[in-house]
């Protein structure tokens, strides 16, 4: 799965010459609805006046078509815990973008807005004055004072938060695998890149699923590069850059241990440990060969393990076999490389919430909307936005809770309101019954912070790389599949680096530790 930063990215390659021009960005894909129609007064004036509510508008996205109006009894019972009046104004989140660029040109914008991207448009809008910049006066906020600093870097523009992140587990990635398979090849959870190595090989070689059959190999890797950069972390390479001797940012393809990581993905596929067809092979498919038990190891989210071992249950159960007690997947967030346990994070956050200077015009109303965001994320609050009333949409069990069984309620009631969330310092919404897998998930993606490579990078926005970047980028990751695949040698590989420099890259460079040098100060 893609991280949040490198959507982005491709959306700033795309769109960056066009910043000053905020209309032209076309609206996101996935569903076509048309946007509610908003209740109130499209910018919302961040007034209270005394001990009286305060009112605000809230601009935020809804994945469904039904959605809780400001009448509905979560939304009354927020108001009354926080002293507030909201009006939500509900956007499609397909066409999200195209509505944030359409508010951001028209000026008057709300008081709050859901932020979903580091668009061209929102990057334009902070850097000359419409949203307020926050860093200075979270500290002030016990639940916004708690915020990941390398969280806050990568949401920042040019170093500077101009929104509140909406909390992301940081340390997602890890390694995936068949439990049942380690067991019957006799083998334990890896330590060391060696032992990841070894449980591939016995996944390929040692009939792992106990068929008699030869009809099994260790990983599945699709088109989607990401494992690459999760494992290539193991061996001392950068996240997407990192400095060098002399303190200079380079990307992590011009590092000596990025070719030490190419030849042992070249390795995995000589010996046949990995898919031949993994450059083509469809994403939507990835999951496939674990669950069906052709595959063992899947290097991406682990959260994606409680759902691959729901599909196996879900499989055996179809063909009458299944053991509800059988844990069949495990994890293990990163494995010991050369210098020490690596693991690549994720960006740490889905978009942002701003506080825009039309809906809060004075200081005292900017302290006003980050008094509502940091009460907002107490856990009272908190469970009314994510989980709703209890007796009303959730009833306490043993373990956890179960929602109600009525979609339409949980839909116009409940769900989405979780939007606005921050989730800091941490989630305290209430969790349905867990099972051991996603109980494990939870404490290892928590334990695997200490071992994250930060992206010193993450918030400079580069011109070159707006209008070149998505060529650079093929450049690379083409000559990455090309060697693995035995197509070009070592020294091939670094021609397509020298090309690389020559169409941009030694450019690309220059811009971002001038903009890092710049941030620095």
């Amino acid at each position: 799965m893609k991280t949040p930063s490198k959507a982005w990215r491709k959306w700033t390659a795309s769109f960056l010459v066009t910043v000053l021009s905020l209309s032209t960005l076309a609206a996101c894909s996935s569903g076509g609805k048309e946007a509610a129609p908003a209740s109130g007064a499209a910018g919302g004036a961040a007034s209270g006046s005394g001990s009286g509510p305060y009112k605000l508008n809230i601009m935020l996205p809804t994945f469904k078509t039904t959605f809780p109006k400001d009448n509905s009894p979560v939304v009354q019972e927020l108001n009354k815990y926080l002293n507030a009046e909201m009006h939500l104004e509900w956007v499609p989140n397909n066409s999200y973008p195209e509505k944030l660029n359409i508010t951001l040109a028209s000026g008057k914008l709300p008081t709050i807005m859901v932020i979903d991207s580091k668009s061209p448009s929102f990057i334009n809008a902070a850097r000359t004055g419409a949203f307020w910049e926050l860093g200075p006066y979270l500290k002030d906020y016990p639940n916004l004072s708690k915020a990941n600093p390398i969280v806050l870097n990568n949401s920042s523009i040019d170093g500077k938060n101009y929104g509140i992140y909406r909390t992301r587990a940081l340390a997602r990635n890890g390694i995936m695998y068949r439990k049942d398979w380690l067991e019957n090849v006799g083998l334990q959870e890896p330590k060391t890149i060696d032992d990841f190595y070894n449980i591939l090989k016995a996944f390929a070689t040692k009939d792992p699923d106990k068929n008699g059959k030869n009809d099994t190999y260790g990983m599945v890797i699709s088109k989607f590069t990401g494992p690459f950069e999760i494992m290539q972390t193991w061996f001392g390479v950068p996240n997407k850059w990192g400095p060098d001797a002399s303190g200079q940012l380079l990307p992590a393809h011009l590092f000596p241990e990025y070719m030490d990581s190419l030849k042992f993905f070249k390795k995995l596929y000589d010996e046949k440990l990995i898919n031949a067809d993994f450059a083509v092979m469809d994403t939507g498919k990835w999951n496939d060969p674990v669950v069906n038990g052709q595959a063992g190891v899947i290097v991406d989210v682990t959260d994606n393990a409680g759902r691959l071992e729901d599909k196996i249950h879900a499989a055996l159960e179809k063909a009458g076999k299944d053991d509800k007690s059988k844990q069949f997947m495990d994890i293990v967030d990163t494995v010991e490389g050369p210098k020490g346990k690596k693991n690549l994070p994720t960006s740490g956050y889905s978009g942002v919430i701003a506080i825009s200077k039309t809906g809060a015009k004075t200081e005292e109303d900017l302290k006003k909307a980050l008094t509502f965001l940091d009460k907002l994320n107490d856990e009272k609050a908190q469970i009314l936005a994510g989980n709703g009333i209890e007796g009303m949409h959730y009833k306490k069990v043993e373990g956890g809770i179960e929602p109600v069984k009525d979609p339409a309620k949980l839909e116009g009631e409940v769900e989405g309101l979780n939007q606005m969330l921050t989730f800091l310092p941490e989630d305290r919404t209430l969790k349905v019954v867990q099972t051991p897998l996603r109980q494990k998930i939870t404490k290892v993606q928590k334990e695997a912070e200490q071992h994250i490579v930060p992206n010193p990078a993450e918030p400079l926005v580069s011109n070159v790389y707006s209008q070149k970047g998505p060529q650079l980028d093929t450049m690379i990751s083409d000559a990455r599949t090309k060697f693995i695949v035995g197509q070009i040698d070592e020294a091939g590989f670094k021609a397509a680096v020298e090309l690389w420099r020559k169409s941009g890259g030694d450019e690309y460079v220059k811009e971002i530790n001038e903009l890092y040098a710049k941030m620095k100060k």
